[in-house]
């Protein structure tokens, strides 16, 4: 039986929610100790498909994103180095999914994927049409995969293939793969437009978390390296 309406009405004030703590800021030994590691990165291997690619025991983190939206600029700035991720001068040529071991004292504990940029206009519609279905797979059956980084250039927000990207992983993200997207190139916009941008981001990002990234201001570098820290590393 439905209750009367009058039943829903309080007698008195319904307590106020407490207001939302902020995540606390990981400590200055862990984002050491996660620079320190992410530092030690060194190409493994390069694949132009999937079935090429070499089967990994380590957990896998996926660096994807649309050409142009600053991957290979994040990857280095993470890495700490200036040429591990190579970015090439003409927007979607590189069309190799690149792996990168990490790990301390020359003993790999992880493995960061570099997914080739998709997007951009001047690439064939046939290789376009291949590296969706190659991404396609990967992110959905490579097994040891743990993480998925997006960088997003919050300029332009969620385009299309990124929405696409999202409901290809939404299925693994709620069996527990860890999602970060990446606002690249945030110190091109103000303050009031990088809250504007997380804000929106966090309503698109289906369960994953989102952070302003800015590979000149070093801005969001120390928190994104200590997360992917903690994806290679769960505790108990």
């Amino acid at each position: 039986m439905a209750p009367r309406p009058e039943s829903l009405l309080m007698t008195t004030p319904a307590p106020s929610p407490a207001p939302a703590t902020p995540p606390a800021a990981p400590a200055p030994d862990r984002i050491r100790a996660a620079l320190g590691w992410l530092h030690t990165a060194h190409f493994l291997t390069s694949a132009p498909q999937l079935e090429h690619l070499p089967a990994f025991d380590l957990p896998e983190i996926a660096f994807v994103g649309r050409s142009n939206a600053g991957k290979s600029t994040a990857i280095n700035t993470l890495t700490q180095q200036t040429r591990l991720a190579f970015a090439s001068k003409t927007p979607g040529r590189t069309q190799h999914i690149n792996l990168f071991g990490v790990g301390k004292q020359k003993v790999d504990d992880a493995v960061l994927a570099d997914l080739p940029g998709y997007g951009y206009a001047a690439v064939p519609r046939e290789a376009k049409l291949r590296w969706q279905r190659v991404m396609g797979n990967y992110l959905i059956t490579r097994e040891n995969l743990r993480g998925v980084v997006l960088m997003c250039d919050p300029r332009h927000g969620m385009t299309e293939l990124d929405e696409i990207l999202l409901e290809v992983i939404r299925p693994r993200v709620e069996q527990g793969l860890k999602f970060l997207i990446l606002l690249t190139k945030s110190d091109k916009l103000t303050r009031s437009d990088g809250a504007k941008a997380l804000s929106i981001m966090r309503l698109q990002a289906g369960g994953g978390e989102v952070k302003l990234f800015s590979a000149l201001k070093k801005q969001g570098v120390d928190e994104a390296a200590e997360l992917l820290w903690r994806w290679a590393h769960p505790e108990p």
